[in-house]
């Protein structure tokens, strides 16, 4: 099964590390941005769509949560 590198500190945009810093100590997960980190266009247009829909200024922030326990709920996914 094919594994995503998740970049380390050292192999950050500064502005990536800024990012990642804050999710974790704000108790967050960063796998996921280390992974998107390996492409940095990728990285830059996920955020750029991805916080503001979070903050529910493009998408309600209630929808956008039950769109991800329905996610979770398809893919057997109970953590």
């Amino acid at each position: 099964m094919a594994r995503i590198h998740l970049k380390q500190d050292h192999e950050l945009e500064p502005h990536v590390l800024e990012t990642v810093k804050a999710m974790e100590a704000a108790g967050g997960d960063s796998s996921t941005s280390r992974g998107l980190a390996n492409s940095q266009a990728l990285f830059d247009s996920y955020f750029q769509f991805y916080l503001p829909a979070r903050a529910g200024r493009s998408v309600p922030e209630e929808l956008i949560e039950l769109v991800r326990l329905k996610i979770a709920r398809h893919n057997n996914c109970f953590t």
